[in-house]
Formats: C-alpha cells, structure tokens, sequence
C-alpha cells in the first residue's frame, strides 16, 4: 500500500492523479444531479452549447476522433489512460532510479503520455458515440421553415448555434450556414441534416425576398 501511495503522489504520475481525481468527483456530483453531466446539451459535433471557445475546442476534438461526447468524458478517459501509462513506468521503471533522474525522464513520461492515451480514448469513445446517438430524440419535421435567431456570436459551415420558438420554452438548435451569420440575425430552418444532427439555415430576409420575386408578374404562372 505505501508502494502504491508512493507511486501515486509521485512525480510524473501525480499530475494525472490530479486531474483524474477531479474528474471522479465531477462525476460524483452530476451523479447526485450537482452538476450537468453535457448529455443534454450535445450538438451535431458533440460539444456543449456555446460560444466560440467550445466550438473551437470541439472542432480540435473532433480531428483526433474524440468528439460526439461530452468533453468531461474525453478528460477523463485521457486522465485515466495518461494515469495508467505513467503510473506503471513509474513503478517498474523510474522509482529505483535517483531523484535528479527520476524526474528528468519523468517529465518526458509525463509529456508524452497523451501520444498513446489519445488513440485509445478515441477506439473506446467509438461505442460510446454510437449508444448516444440512438438516444437522441428524432427531430421534428415540423421545425423546417421555422423562424429563429443566431444565439452564438457567429454561425458558418462549421459551427453555430440559435434559438427557435416552439410554444413552448423554446429550442437550442445547432445551426450551419453558408455564409456567415451574425448575433441576433433572423434566420429560416431550411434543411435538417440527420447523420449529424444541424440544420441548414439562410437568412430570413432572404426567404422573404425570393418570395416576393415569385410573385412578380413575370413570375404569377408560378403561383396559380
């Protein structure tokens, strides 16, 4: 047991004792409903709703294939194979060595750790993201055509989110388009991509401008 607490609260595996005990008591509390798990609040790339940040972040998830999970879940499994690696070169390897040493190449342990940790957590993320896509909801065909507004700082093709009115307390929608898309501007739900769970979105004007040239005369054989 001392063998063990050594190793543990030792250099390099402490680090990753850390973040990994961190980790344990988030879990702890959203078990007791303390804390949001981010279950709820998964968009199509698989971060949490919010700003430019987040989605910077689950843009950087998703090139090492660890996205389409709440990002605690990514910490965590990093922390624990990071843990795994370090603590086991520690005990085997670094702790008859002396100190000045030991600690030399612990740092590059403990920097490289994350080189095997990245490609594990993403193979055992692969179940993960497929079981949590079969619990989210089918989304309403209804919501095409709805009106909504830009709610992130920004919407383009790769991230951005809006709010849409529907009677009730309102939708959180992961939102793409085209063309950039500022705070507070109108926009119409056109397109419902399924496999990653966005919409399409134009401007609102520009709805009511084609619509309006679709009933120009030149154009009033189109609408009987």
């Amino acid at each position: 047991m001392q063998e063990f607490l050594t190793v543990v609260f030792g250099y390099p595996t402490l680090p990753y004792s850390v973040v990994l005990s961190v980790a344990l008591v988030y879990w702890g509390l959203a078990a007791f409903g303390l804390v949001d798990d981010g279950f709820g609040d998964l968009g199509a790339d698989g971060a949490l709703d919010g700003g430019t940040d987040l989605h910077g972040l689950s843009a950087l998830l998703q090139r090492f294939g660890l996205g389409g999970v709440p990002v605690m879940v990514v910490v965590t499994l990093l922390a624990l194979f990071g843990w795994v690696l370090t603590y086991f070169v520690h005990l085997y390897l670094l702790l008859p060595l002396p100190d000045l040493l030991r600690w030399s190449i612990g740092t590059g342990v403990a920097l490289l750790a994350p080189l095997p940790a990245v490609p594990l957590t993403a193979l055992l993320l692969r179940p993960i993201r497929r079981f949590l896509l079969r619990l989210r909801p089918v989304p309403q065909a209804s919501l095409l055509g709805r009106i909504g507004v830009v709610a992130s700082p920004r919407v383009d093709a790769r991230s951005g989110h809006a709010t849409v009115d529907d009677g009730g307390a309102g939708l959180v929608l992961q939102v793409r388009s085209d063309i950039e898309l500022q705070r507070g501007e109108r926009i119409v739900l056109v397109e419902h991509v399924a496999e990653q769970h966005y919409y399409r979105v134009v401007r609102a004007e520009a709805v009511a401008l084609d619509f309006q040239d679709n009933l120009l005369p030149g154009n009033k054989e189109n609408h009987p």
